[in-house]
């Protein structure tokens, strides 16, 4: 067999395999194209109604603890229960059904106490043309006492003295006492409990005395004042 001929033509070396010269520099890699970004998930509003976005939290000490995470339907179905401080990382409309079932007529019945607040909003958007989360949140943010009074012993006497609330404490009693109001408010009257929680709400929103949570929360404050 004959070698391999020399008059043949020979092919000129690849840029993978020829040196670099001293004045060449590398070719730059070709970048891949980008993927394509996901599609944004829909953020779910409250009952299929009423959204999430353009909610405010005007208290800078209440906001760490108002949890209006976007959710359809608020309800954690006991994941929470039996872990201290994780009222903080229950939905706000939650936290008001629990306080509902307190009631004689909604002990156990979560389901009841959500659709009593699902009309009380439906009345609340009718009335007042607002997104009911924002009264709802303006509501606890006004019901919420900023002072209480304890007890502290000298000896054999008990004196009262005015402590500072703590923000937690200032969310907890706020929703308690709008329950509360709601629910005193419909033993007085025919009208309905989601009728009697939309008042107390708006009434709450805007601070007035009418208002069972702003009225006890002024009197816990009048009464911390003179016990300063």
């Amino acid at each position: 067999m004959s070698g391999p001929r020399d008059d043949l033509p020979k092919a000129p070396p690849s840029a993978a395999a020829r040196p670099l010269g001293l004045d060449e520099a590398p070719a730059a890699p070709v970048p891949k194209p980008a993927a394509p970004l996901p599609p944004p998930f829909p953020v779910p509003p409250l009952f299929g109604k009423y959204p999430f976005e353009g909610v405010t939290v005007t208290d800078p000490g209440l906001a760490p603890y108002l949890y209006l995470h976007p959710i359809y339907v608020p309800h954690s179905e006991g994941r929470l229960s039996g872990h201290p401080f994780m009222k903080s990382r229950m939905h706000l409309v939650e936290r008001l059904a629990n306080h509902l079932m307190k009631g004689g007529n909604f002990t156990g019945k979560k389901s009841k106490a959500l659709r009593v607040i699902r009309e009380a909003f439906d009345e609340l958007a009718q009335k007042t043309n607002e997104n009911p989360i924002q009264l709802l949140v303006r509501a606890v943010e006004n019901a919420a006492p900023r002072e209480e009074v304890t007890r502290l012993q000298f000896g054999g006497i008990s004196v009262p003295r005015a402590v500072d609330a703590a923000p937690a404490r200032r969310v907890h009693v706020a929703i308690r006492n709008i329950a509360q109001g709601a629910i005193n408010a419909s033993h007085k009257s025919t009208k309905s409990i989601s009728s009697c929680l939309a008042t107390e709400i708006a009434s709450a929103a805007k601070g007035e005395l009418t208002s069972f949570a702003v009225g006890r929360k002024e009197e816990v404050e009048r009464v911390a004042q003179s016990a300063r």
